[in-house]
């Protein structure tokens, strides 16, 4: 399929998918979540904010919460093609990762106790229960949720992906050489979770039911240090972005 390319440079930190058309971009280089019509490779409008945006979850199909520099979290509402900021939440500092699971977030960070669970206005409601095996976690960097409740987490630190359960309880780990430097991960099904192999250039397809680690992409598809990636379950597509670059690379899969 025909790649986007964005008029700018861009910093692509993360992407979601919020309707058939239309991707959610965390450009951390602009300092701004832009919103882009991956019909026409065409940005529809953008937000600025006041510091870097990293990761980025979608609440529900009209909210977005994103990342921004080291202990916030920005609500933005997609609206008519729009942008528009809601309130903005202080969490723990060196937030990394952020996923939204059953009106709750699950935020991941660069030191104990790696993974928090918040409410929508920001109250802690659990913290990762450090008694458990918390080898499994030194750089937790990407997360994302299953329509089950199960959240996944990339780990860059460990080179592992870990699951927990919607209340932080530490369910299993997957190892393998096809996960080198694992970034961005999403959820097509419950047992399709889609990660970016920075080092090995591809994208894997773990299947946690089996314990099956495979390579869906990789270079031959012109897949070059994945980063963030994004699924559109109407559309089918795989939105697949490096750092540093203004180039998506857009994907049909089952």
């Amino acid at each position: 399929m025909a790649d986007l390319r964005l008029d700018e440079e861009a910093y692509i930190a993360d992407m979601a998918a919020v309707t058939p058309g239309t991707i959610l971009i965390s450009n951390g280089m602009k300092k701004c979540v832009q919103l882009l019509d991956n019909r026409k490779g065409r940005l529809l409008c953008e937000v600025q904010l006041q510091d870097e945006p990293g990761r980025m979850c979608l609440t529900d199909r009209n909210t977005a919460a994103v990342c921004v520099g080291e202990d916030e979290i920005q609500m933005i509402q997609v609206k008519d093609k729009t942008l528009i900021p809601g309130r903005a939440l202080t969490v723990g500092k060196y937030v990394l990762g952020i996923t939204s699971s059953r009106n709750t977030l699950v935020v991941s960070y660069r030191k104990k106790p790696w993974l928090e669970k918040v409410s929508m206005d920001g109250k802690v409601l659990k913290q990762f229960d450090m008694r458990q095996n918390s080898e499994h976690f030194k750089f937790p960097h990407y997360i994302c949720t299953t329509p089950d409740g199960s959240v996944f987490i990339s780990d860059q630190g460990t080179q592992m992906i870990t699951q927990v359960d919607g209340s932080l309880n530490l369910l299993q780990t997957f190892t393998s050489s096809l996960l080198k430097w694992p970034d961005g991960i999403t959820a097509v099904r419950e047992d399709q979770i889609l990660v970016c192999s920075y080092y090995n250039h591809s994208i894997v397809l773990l299947q946690p039911s089996t314990n099956t680690v495979s390579t869906l992409l990789g270079k031959e598809d012109e897949i070059l240090n994945p980063y963030s990636l994004t699924y559109c379950p109407d559309e089918k597509k795989l939105f697949v972005a490096s750092p540093s670059t203004e180039i998506i690379n857009v994907y049909q899969i089952a």
